[in-house]
């Protein structure tokens, strides 16, 4: 990660940590580099840092959001079902403490879960997260293409079989939806795009082998 322990330590700093812990910034990017892990990874780490660093003005709270993605994917499983629940769990410790306001801790964890089902949001720091977490459908097509072999690599415990049939109900899902993205910003900037590499998905999943 090309993130200093200055800026580890500014982002507790904005959430009124009284104590920071540089060693859990190793921790979170050892977790993203098991080895069982092909997109959920630093690389997907770094680029939704980026996002939330080009839309922190869009943000209430910008380093809650910063901070969950640093743990929404810190623990993974693709075998198991309670991965935000755990990493929920990490967070919501972890800000404690560091002395932080209850109310923070709160707030990060159930961003946290939010990511689990990118079910309805009304909360506008919700929405954007949600909207950073899918970026990754409106990347270049090059970079989507690689996405999608790296998430099939992530489960390569499941059949073909099984696995086209899930994805197809979970990509045809997103495709349903009147829009994928649920900001302005990201509708004006990735909503087209990310509707033709689903669409491309798509069509490779229902083509015959």
């Amino acid at each position: 990660m090309n993130v200093s322990l200055v800026e580890w330590k500014r982002l507790w700093g904005e959430l009124g940590a009284g104590t920071v812990n540089g060693g859990l910034m190793n921790q979170l990017v050892a977790a993203h580099s098991e080895r069982h892990r092909h997109y959920h990874t630093l690389q997907h780490l770094r680029e939704c840092l980026a996002h939330a660093e080009a839309t922190a003005a869009l943000a209430r709270r910008p380093a809650e959001i910063a901070l969950v993605l640093w743990f929404h994917d810190a623990v993974y499983d693709p075998r198991r079902q309670d991965n935000e629940d755990r990493s929920a769990a990490w967070a919501h410790a972890s800000v404690r403490a560091a002395g932080c306001p209850a109310q923070v801790a709160d707030r990060v964890a159930a961003l946290v879960l939010a990511t689990r089902d990118h079910g309805p949001a009304g909360d506008p720091d919700t929405q954007l997260l949600l909207d950073i977490d899918l970026a990754i459908f409106g990347a270049s097509s090059a970079r989507f293409d690689e996405y999608e072999r790296q998430v099939r690599a992530e489960y390569a415990h499941v059949d073909d079989a099984t696995f086209r049939t899930a994805r197809e109900t979970l990509v045809g899902g997103w495709l349903a939806q009147p829009w994928i993205y649920r900001t302005d910003s990201y509708r004006q900037a990735l909503e087209p795009r990310a509707r033709e590499n689903l669409q491309r998905s798509l069509a490779r999943l229902r083509a015959p082998d």
